[in-house]
């Protein structure tokens, strides 16, 4: 006689049977409609969702730093003033997030689960390598709601524990990725952030400097892009830093950040313009 298993709680023999190693590959198999993009939109249809927007990362003497501004934008609305976009993917790495906000974070815990998945399944962490990789198969597969306007456009960075440093990857609405050397920056303002790292950015820079050097950089975007949000100092609100280092990812306090970006706020009412590169 077959066992009855209705309302014992026990999953399907299919959710217990060992498999790939890639929770990914398992959802697409027996769950797919809950993996991000692959829930189309009617046609025609444009929908109207708040977008994140900077996203800034530098490498330093020992590790990776990695921050976003807070604002986030519908159309010509600010549409939250305090979203957060920078995230821990495991121990030793993190993604920031721009685009679309809702399936931005959508994926991230999706990607959250993904790396969690493989490290218990193969008893060891995913080479920062391979956890690129896994991020570029999750993009790619939202092209199709990034066809209808709902793009995501990531920043991951971390720290490579095989070769002792930090590294930055980037990402276009494909998956198509990239490894950037030294600073990178990705979303509406990055044009200006990326332009202020180039003038300050050195090899050598520590903790506290590259901290001080991603600030700057999203002060600068805010400056001239309108859907960057720049050190809010009435309400107390400041970008999320978070560094990455051989010790695992740490993410600075309020009180550091706010300590950091109060400083450059006063040195911008005598220097609007910021601090100035060498001619030669």
């Amino acid at each position: 006689m077959e066992a009855n298993t209705r309302g014992t709680g026990r999953l399907p023999a299919a959710f217990l049977t060992p498999g790939s190693s890639s929770f990914l590959d398992f959802l697409a198999e027996h769950q797919p409609e809950l993996i991000p993009g692959r829930r189309g939109l009617p046609e025609g249809v444009v929908v109207e969702a708040p977008h994140g927007t900077t996203i800034v990362s530098a490498v330093f003497d020992g590790g990776v730093v990695l921050a976003g501004d807070r604002r986030a934008t519908m159309g010509n609305v600010i549409a939250q003033r305090d979203i957060e976009k920078v995230f821990p993917a495991d121990e030793y790495s993190a993604v920031g997030i721009a685009g679309t906000a809702g399936l931005a974070v959508e994926m991230v815990r999706l990607f959250q689960l993904e790396l969690e998945h493989y490290e218990k399944i193969e008893g060891t962490v995913l080479s920062l390598e391979g956890k690129a990789n896994r991020l570029t198969t999750m993009i790619r597969g939202n092209l199709g709601m990034a066809m209808q306007g709902l793009a995501v456009v990531p920043l991951f960075a971390g720290y490579d524990l095989d070769q002792g440093r930090g590294r930055i990857f980037t990402y276009d609405v494909t998956g198509g990725r990239s490894e950037e050397r030294g600073f990178a920056a990705t979303g509406s303002g990055s044009v200006f952030a990326r332009g202020s790292m180039k003038k300050l950015y050195r090899d050598d820079l520590t903790a506290e400097q590259a901290a001080t050097l991603v600030v700057q950089a999203l002060y600068d975007a805010a400056d001239d892009d309108s859907a960057t949000g720049g050190p809010d100092l009435a309400r107390k609100i400041f970008p999320i830093v978070s560094l990455i280092t051989e010790d695992g990812f740490r993410r600075l306090t309020e009180a550091e950040v706010s300590e950091i970006a109060v400083s450059i706020t006063d040195q911008r009412l005598t220097h609007p313009n910021g601090p100035q590169a060498p001619l030669l």
